[in-house]
This record gives structure tokens, sequence and C-alpha cells, in this order.
């Protein structure tokens, strides 16, 4: 098995940046999540430039755990996942940190056919060992090792679908306890249990 752990603290630059919006921006932001909601289709258009900043974090990060030779850049990640997001029709949203952990899941399942188109594409070729760490794996994952992520979170979502939510959020989407917290209506002692129990679960089935 290529993965060998998941491991350590998440670094998240999440909270850092949610403490640099000012009030007026978030108002706007929940404004147009609202309208979204009703059914106002161009409410989307209107929301990417005030989120595209960390849209562009969020696929940065999910990219950092991709192979060096990956087709896909940051700004065609982030426009294939606004092409998904368009398509969820009056999804009631329950804020910034709801949308982009929708925006990262999208990203995510793109990443997912890419490495199965991929791995269909080039069979064998050897697959290179790599960390999966808080911050950025040590050595990127081959198609084999992302199809086993993906394969074991599944796994994890069939006995607990709130902590595969966590892996998300934090792992993939590098979301803070409390944003995690709020997209799942829980305690954020809550989500710090479930991403402690989730990790290593995961550990043990990677390493298995």
């Amino acid at each position: 098995m290529g993965i060998h752990t998941l491991a350590g603290t998440l670094h998240s630059d999440a909270s850092a940046d949610a403490g640099r919006w000012t009030l007026t921006r978030a108002e706007e932001v929940n404004g147009l999540l609202a309208a979204m909601a009703a059914g106002d289709a161009a409410a989307l258009d209107r929301l990417v430039p005030l989120v595209y900043g960390e849209l562009q974090r969020i696929a940065r990060r999910q990219l950092a755990h991709e192979r060096p030779d990956h087709t896909l850049e940051t700004g065609s990640l982030v426009h294939e996942a606004y092409l998904k997001l368009v398509g969820l029709d009056r999804m009631q949203w329950r804020g910034r940190a709801h949308f982009l952990a929708a925006a990262a899941g999208a990203m995510r399942r793109i990443l997912i056919d890419h490495a199965v188109r991929r791995k269909a594409a080039k069979r064998g070729g050897g697959a290179m060992p790599v960390t999966l760490s808080g911050d950025v794996p040590s050595t990127q994952a081959s198609a084999e090792d992302v199809l086993a992520l993906d394969m074991a979170l599944e796994r994890l979502r069939e006995l607990d679908a709130r902590q595969a939510l966590v892996v998300e959020h934090r792992f993939f989407a590098g979301m803070s306890i409390e944003e995690s917290a709020e997209v799942l209506g829980v305690s954020p002692m809550t989500v710090k249990r479930d991403w402690i129990a989730a990790r290593a679960w995961l550990n043990r089935e990677l390493s298995a």
C-alpha cells in the first residue's frame, strides 16, 4: 500500500483567512447564499468572486496531494468545481463554511474521476510511497494511492458518515475545527473527537 499514514495535526489557514472577513462581506456572502437557495441562478456568479481566494486555497491544497504532472491546475480545478456547484439547485446553504465544504467535496470528486481515468490509461507504473500528514504529503500520490484513500474513506462513511465528513473538511478542505462544527451543526469538541477517531481508523485501513 502506497499510503502509509494519515497522522499529525492538520495545520489550516482557514481560520486566519476568516478573521480577515469584514462584517459587510460576510453579510453579502450570506445574502447571496440565501438568494441561491431561493432559486436565483445569477447569485452564484456574484458569489464566486467574493470567495475565489478561498476556492483557490482549497484547490491548491488538494492538488498538493497529487503527482507533479497532474493535468489539472488550480484555476481549472476551481472552474470544474464551479460547474458542479451550478447543478446544486436550491441547496439550503448554511453559510460560507457550508458552501466551501461543498466546493471542496466537488473538487475531490473531480480528482477521483481523473485518477480513475489515469489508472485505466496507464496500468502499472509503480506506486510511490506517500505520507499524508496534516499539511502537505512528503511525496505526491499515484492514482492507486488516491483511489485507495477514497475507497477507505467510503468504507468509513458507511460506518460513520459524520467522521468521513470531518476528514473531508479538515484534510481535503483545510477547514478549522470551528468551521467543520458549524457546517455539521455539532460542537467543536465533537469534531475533535471525530477527527482523532477517523484518523486512527484510516491509518489502520491504509496500513493493512
